[in-house]
C-alpha cells in the first residue's frame, strides 16, 4: 500500500500553502476591521487566483476548470484552511451541481464561474427549514411558459459577491418534487432582505433573500423535475470533504503556533511545554490531527478509484463529523496554551477559535451526521466504517 504523495500532489500542496502565506494571510486582519473582504479588493484577489492557476479546481478540463483529482484538490484545500476568516473561499469552487447542466447552462453560467467571471450561491435553508430538507416552502408553479418562484432563503453564503443563485424549490409545494432553478441576482422581484453578521467575520456574506414571484424560464431549470435532493446531495458530498479539508488546515495551524509558544515561552525557570499538562495537550492535538489527516486523504483516494457513490456519502458524513469536532478541540486546546494570547483577535488562534465552531452547523449539523452514519450502519452495518 503505498501512501506517499505523488510529485504532482505535493507540488500543489506547496502552491497552495504559498498562496495562503502570500495573498490570503495578508488580508486577514483587513477582514477582521471591516467583518468581509472590502469590494475595492476582491477583483484584485479575484486576479491573483487567476494568475496563481488555482481557478476552477474542482471541475474538467472541458468545463473550463483544471481537471484535478479529489486527492489533488484536498491537497491544495488543506493549506487554504489555514487562513482565518474564511478567506479560503476566495479561491472559487462553482457549485458541483452546474455540472449536470445543459450544455446551454454550462456555457452560460459553468464555464464563466471556472473562469472567475461569474460566481454562484446557493440558496436552500429556510427560516422553517434546515436539516429536513422536504420541510422547503419554497415553491415553483408553472404559469404559461414560465416558472414562478416564491419563498424566503437564508444563509445563502457569498451572495454579494454572486451574480446568480441556485434556488432549491419544490414544483407545486411537491416534497416528492424538489427542483433547482439558476437565477441572476439582478431578477426582477428578487429581494435582498438583509446580510446579518455571525460569531465569525467571514470574507464576503450570508444573506437572506425573498423571491416574490420570480420568473424563469425552462432553459434555467437544473435538471429535471425531483431532481433537485439527489444534485443538493452531490453538493453536500463535496462541501463536507470541503470542510474536513479546511478544519484540518485550521486545526494544524493553531497546533503549530500552540507549539511554537510552548517551546518559546519560560514559567518557573523552564519552558511550558516541559510542564505535564501542556505536553498532554500537545499530544491529544496531535494525535487528533493525524486520524483527521489520515481519514480525510483515505476517502479523497477512494473517490479518485470511483468508490461507490453511496459508500462515498456514508463515509464523507463521518469525515465532516470528526473533523469539524477535531478542530474545536484542537483549536480550544491551543487557545489554552497561548493563554491571554490567545484569547486577543490579533492572534491568529482566536480568530480560528470563532471559525471552526460554524464547522460543526453548516453543511449539515454534527447531530445529522450521526443520523446519517447511524442510518447506514442499519443498512450496510458496521463494515462500511470498520471494514477496508
Amino acid at each position: 500500500m503505498n501512501l506517499d504523495l505523488s510529485p504532482r500532489e505535493r507540488e500543489l500542496a506547496k502552491l497552495g500553502r504559498e498562496f495562503c502565506d502570500k495573498v490570503l494571510l495578508p488580508l486577514e486582519m483587513v477582514v477582521e476591521e471591516h467583518g468581509e473582504l472590502p469590494h475595492d479588493r476582491r477583483e484584485g484577489v479575484r486576479q491573483a487566483v487567476r494568475d496563481w492557476g488555482l481557478a476552477g479546481i474542482n471541475h474538467s478540463k472541458a468545463d473550463g476548470g483544471l481537471g484535478l483529482t479529489m486527492l489533488e484538490q484536498t491537497v491544495i484545500e488543506e493549506q487554504l484552511g489555514r487562513t482565518t476568516n474564511g478567506l479560503w473561499t476566495c479561491v472559487w469552487r462553482p457549485p458541483v451541481s452546474l455540472r449536470f447542466g445543459s450544455p446551454e447552462q454550462k456555457r452560460d453560467y459553468l464555464l464563466p464561474s471556472n473562469q472567475g467571471r461569474r460566481r454562484g450561491a446557493f440558496a436552500i435553508t429556510e427560516p422553517g427549514s434546515g436539516s429536513d430538507n422536504r420541510a422547503v416552502e419554497t415553491r415553483a408553479d408553472r404559469r404559461g411558459d414560465k416558472w414562478v418562484l416564491n419563498g424566503e432563503k437564508w444563509f445563502v453564503t457569498s451572495y454579494n459577491t454572486s451574480d446568480f443563485v441556485i434556488v432549491h424549490a419544490h414544483v407545486d409545494g411537491d416534497p416528492d418534487k424538489p427542483t433547482l432553478f439558476l437565477v441572476d441576482s439582478s431578477a426582477p422581484k428578487l429581494r435582498h432582505l438583509r446580510s446579518p453578521k455571525f460569531m465569525h467575520n467571514y470574507a464576503f456574506d450570508h444573506a437572506e433573500l425573498r423571491l416574490e414571484g420570480v420568473e424563469v424560464g425552462d432553459e434555467r431549470m437544473l435538471g429535471r423535475i425531483g431532481q433537485g435532493f439527489e444534485l443538493t446531495k452531490d453538493w453536500f458530498v463535496e462541501t463536507r470533504l470541503q470542510i474536513a479539508s479546511h478544519t484540518l488546515g485550521a486545526a494544524t495551524r493553531a497546533a503549530e503556533i500552540a507549539n511554537a509558544h510552548a517551546g518559546s515561552r519560560v514559567q518557573f525557570g523552564k519552558p511550558i511545554r516541559d510542564f505535564q499538562a501542556v505536553e498532554f495537550m500537545l499530544a491529544d492535538m496531535a494525535v487528533d490531527i493525524y486520524a483527521a489527516k489520515s481519514m480525510l486523504y483515505r476517502l479523497a483516494a477512494e473517490m479518485d478509484r470511483g468508490l461507490d457513490r453511496k459508500i462515498i456519502h456514508a463515509r464523507a458524513s463521518a469525515l465532516k463529523l470528526f473533523c469539524s469536532e477535531m478542530a474545536g478541540r484542537v483549536v480550544d486546546k491551543a487557545l489554552q496554551i497561548l493563554g491571554g494570547r490567545g484569547y486577543m483577535r490579533e492572534n491568529p488562534v482566536e480568530r480560528l477559535y470563532r471559525d471552526v465552531r460554524v464547522d460543526r452547523i453548516w453543511e449539515g449539523t454534527s447531530e445529522i451526521q450521526r443520523v446519517v452514519i447511524g442510518g447506514q450502519l442499519r443498512k450496510r452495518g458496521l463494515d462500511v466504517y470498520t471494514g477496508w
